[in-house]
């Protein structure tokens, strides 16, 4: 007999895509969120280097402290702030997991943005606390009358995510200002999930943590080194939430991968402007072919846009319609309870990228078309 929580949770559409990619020859994958561009090769080297040298047993929980030392680092130098405490986690998802068991009882709210990455939501199911969703709609800006329509209290914790997934959008510091205040006044705690923070195009990237301090900060390596499967990640934050943290990971993951510590270091030491300059191009080709077709907010970071749908055609629809001619998206549903938009990941080649833009645009007109003669 499965346990309750198990009638909770659904499988996310987007593995079922993922999985649908295995079964196609030759597809334009525009649905899963993972860089195209390997693993460095001096960060591959240096992950060989690791497994010779014998780092394949256990660190100690909060991860190596070389490590450490320099995430903390990193996060002074880029945000001007002592971040206090530090722990590497199995990834971004990792570090989620244990941020909300530390800081969530059951029947606890947790405010999410609406459009949101759907593992926020379900974290929240798991563990018997509630998900509320903050509107974003239409401009994907987070606005004061939104947090205050959503905050109830049971509202623990905020949860910010800047770069956005799904949307691309990069919160302002005016943005920031205003959830550090409501989050002060509503005595909350922030949980910002930045793993695109370089995946920046338009303004330099500002961390909640500048202006809030008892923010749990989540960020970590597979986004900007193209190594998702290392699961690399790292918190940071307050000393009490952290060292709780700790805790729940020694009987959880019991430390991150050991390789993959010693590969971040190396990391952490790569210049990846390169690989960035390369998505701010296929972002501006993104824009520059759909935007005469959708209704789109042009993204400002991460590597994903969010048009909205061609009118007369649900999510379903047009994700068979795509489908038809070989390309994968992701209805917006996954992301939100409006069926409006659908989710691009441009982290592909230039030569699918301008394929899967060829067919977007001809399932655009077909739905226009479609309508003029509705209309006639």
């Amino acid at each position: 007999m499965l346990a309750d929580r198990t009638l909770r949770v659904q499988p996310s559409g987007i593995r079922k895509i993922f999985e649908l990619v295995a079964s196609l020859e030759d597809p334009v994958d525009f649905s899963i969120g993972q860089a195209d561009f390997d693993v460095p090769e001096p960060v591959k080297e240096a992950a060989i280097r690791a497994i010779r040298e014998g780092f394949n047993r256990y660190s100690v929980t909060q991860g190596d402290a070389e490590l450490n030392e320099r995430i903390r680092q990193r996060v002074k130098l880029s945000y001007g702030f002592d971040p206090g405490a530090s722990l590497v986690t199995a990834g971004v998802s990792g570090g989620l997991l244990l941020a909300y068991l530390v800081l969530l009882n059951p029947e606890d709210e947790i405010l999410i943005p609406d459009p949101h990455f759907v593992m926020y939501r379900v974290l929240a199911d798991i563990i018997g606390a509630r998900a509320v969703t903050y509107d974003m709609y239409p401009d994907f800006k987070i606005r004061r009358e939104a947090l205050e329509r959503a905050v109830t209290k049971k509202t623990r914790a905020l949860l910010l995510n800047s770069p956005s997934n799904p949307t691309g959008r990069v919160c302002s510091p005016e943005e920031l200002q205003l959830v550090a205040e409501f989050a002060r006044e509503h005595d909350l705690i922030v949980i910002s999930d930045e793993i695109y923070d370089a995946f920046v195009y338009d303004e330099p990237f500002r961390s909640i943590s500048e202006w809030y301090e008892r923010t749990v900060l989540l960020s970590g390596f597979s986004k900007t080194y193209g190594m998702p499967g290392w699961r690399i990640g790292y918190a940071v934050g307050p000393e009490e939430i952290l060292d709780a943290m700790k805790t729940f990971q020694q009987f959880t993951f019991v430390c991150a991968n050991t390789v993959a510590q010693q590969a971040a270091l190396y990391a952490l030491a790569h210049d990846c402007t390169e690989q960035v300059q390369g998505y701010r191009k296929k972002r501006d080709r993104v824009v520059e072919r759909l935007s005469g077709s959708y209704e789109l907010v042009p993204p400002q970071g991460s590597f994903y846009a969010f048009p909205r749908l061609p009118a007369g055609l649900s999510g379903v629809d047009f994700v068979q319609q795509a489908l038809a001619e070989k390309v994968l998206v992701v209805p917006g549903t996954a992301f939100s309870a409006r069926d409006t938009h659908f989710r691009l990941s441009f982290a592909a080649s230039d030569e699918h990228l301008e394929r899967g833009l060829d067919v977007l645009e001809r399932v655009a007109a077909r739905a226009s078309q479609k309508q003029a003669g509705a209309s006639t």
